[in-house]
């Protein structure tokens, strides 16, 4: 089967956006090359033995998105729309850098894993390591390995957001919390969460891929005794109270869901918010402290930052 790739050259800022346009195309796969995922993390230069760094090498300086799609009759109107679409971003005061755009014919059994290239091992705060299930790695003392395939959902946890959010729950997670992901993606931050110690852990994403996936890499972490992977959105789905409430998401429904997230969190639990950019920070701090959190620390990464808060 003949496939057309299409490869955006763009910025971290503009990365949710054009993803979210091959989506609405109906793109069948999309891989996203973005080096910084692994050079902004502050690493101890110790940990980059766990790092593949060669393929850094003459990276393009930018983020590069590249959309898959079977070749039918609509495909070149679908290109002309996604074109159109990420030439439009701008006027959102969206920086989406050269914003340049090249399509190619690929074979089928190319594109289907040519990404995973760009993810290898990884160490994240003093004790996880983030392992895809196609490489082998040697674990050394103390190492908790999360096995992970990310499919179609987002969560590596080389990005800044994930790899956040896995050192403030390394901190937070007692043996016997209830913790809730919201938007779980991969399962990757739950999975920290069990393997961690938390007792019982909830993940909940309204995208089937994403919980189809999420389900696959508890199997993988043999973690099914602790974490359930839930489809739905938290309203609906969720009535117990947790001691951790994990959203790595994005700013904007962050300050929507600090207006009920307390219902959902037990006396003094901890809020966990991620996927924030550095210039909406400021107004996520202000929301969670007009709902009655007290900030316990802020974190940033490149321009991505991380919130923890207690409940009052």
């Amino acid at each position: 089967m003949s496939w057309l790739e299409i490869e955006i050259r763009t910025t971290a800022e503009a990365k949710e956006a054009v993803t979210n346009i091959l989506y609405e195309a109906d793109v069948q796969g999309i891989v996203i090359e973005d080096p910084n995922d692994i050079l902004n993390q502050d690493s101890d230069k110790n940990d980059w033995d766990y790092i593949d760094m060669s393929f850094v090498e003459n990276y393009y300086e930018g983020v590069l998105i590249k959309g898959y799609f079977e070749k039918d009759e609509f495909i070149d109107d679908k290109i002309q729309t996604i074109k159109e679409k990420v030439h439009m971003l701008p006027t959102y005061d969206l920086n989406i850098g050269s914003g340049e755009i090249f399509t190619s014919e690929v074979e089928d059994k190319d594109w289907n894993s040519e990404w995973k290239k760009y993810f290898k091992p990884v160490k994240i705060g003093n004790s996880i390591i983030i392992k895809p299930t196609w490489e082998e790695y040697s674990d050394k003392k103390d190492d908790i390995i999360i096995n992970i395939d990310p499919g179609l959902a987002f969560g590596t946890g080389t990005h800044e957001t994930t790899s956040m959010c896995i050192e403030e729950i390394e901190k937070h997670i007692k043996n016997s919390d209830i913790v809730l992901d919201i938007g779980t993606g991969t399962g990757i931050l739950a999975i920290a969460a069990a393997k961690l110690g938390a007792q019982n852990v909830i993940g909940i994403d309204v995208d089937e891929n994403c919980v189809r996936t999420a389900k696959e890499n508890v199997k993988h972490n043999q973690e099914n005794a602790k974490v359930k992977i839930i489809k739905g959105n938290l309203l609906d789905s969720i009535s117990e109270e947790a001691d951790v409430v994990i959203a790595n998401i994005i700013a904007d429904i962050i300050i929507d869901i600090t207006n009920y997230i307390g219902n959902y969190l037990k006396k003094d639990g901890i809020f966990i918010s991620s996927g924030i950019l550095v210039d909406k920070l400021e107004e996520v701090e202000n929301s969670l402290l007009n709902n009655e959190f007290d900030i316990l620390h802020t974190a940033q990464k490149g321009e991505w930052a991380c919130i923890t808060a207690k409940k009052r």
